[in-house]
């Protein structure tokens, strides 16, 4: 991989990046206000879960929307019949929202405009391909945010140390490479039932902290 596509993947994946994934738990908020994940091993494994159902199929999608395997407008189809939990799904509206913003100001001759709200994961794809990075480097970012989200979301839930955190995620980065290039390979056609419920239960809860 070039200097440039390097870049353009680093940037993606930044938690920088304004796509609003800060204000997301990816279920991680409600996983742990239902008892489900506790400690620094329950996280972990909340994670690697999150990474091989949510990376595997966002990852799919955004890989076959850069290499041109699938339109924007089909993507979005694809991904809302594998997201059943129609929380998930606004969740997902919601952040390719911002992707949408973000890709509109760094390539405004682009047109990058769609009649329906996109899902992010198809917007990543769009926005992957005009950063000159691979698809299995869209599949990579898609998993990777997957899971970085809510690994920052637990370490501020939870009061973990951030070192902790970190070597997680670390631990979980050759997770991530085996996933995307499973990605690359075709459309995910999975869900994982735990975090649909967790999805639409945290919109029954009280003040949630964050948005899903």
């Amino acid at each position: 991989m070039d200097e440039l596509r390097l870049a353009g993947l680093l940037t993606l994946a930044d938690s920088r990046l304004p796509v609003g994934g800060h204000v997301h738990s990816g279920g991680m908020e409600e996983a742990i206000v239902s008892g489900l994940v506790r400690d620094v091993p329950g996280v972990g494994a909340y994670l690697e879960r999150r990474v091989r159902t949510v990376g595997l199929v966002t990852g799919s999608i955004a890989a076959a929307v850069c290499a041109g395997r699938l339109t924007p407008t089909r993507a979005d189809i694809e991904t809302s019949a594998r997201t059943p939990s129609p929380a998930a799904r606004e969740a997902s509206r919601i952040q390719g929202r911002g992707y949408l913003r973000f890709g509109r100001r760094a390539w405004p001759d682009e047109d990058l405009g769609w009649a329906e709200r996109p899902h992010a994961a198809t917007v990543l794809g769009v926005v992957a391909r005009l950063a000159g990075v691979s698809p299995n480097g869209a599949a990579l970012v898609a998993g990777y945010t997957a899971m970085t989200g809510a690994a920052t979301a637990a370490q501020r839930l939870l009061a973990l140390d951030p070192a902790d955190v970190a070597v997680l995620t670390m631990k979980l980065a050759t997770e991530c490479e085996i996933v995307a290039a499973s990605a690359v390979t075709g459309l995910a056609d999975l869900s994982d039932p735990l975090q649909d419920v967790l999805a639409e239960r945290h919109l029954l809860r009280d003040n949630p902290l964050f948005v899903s």
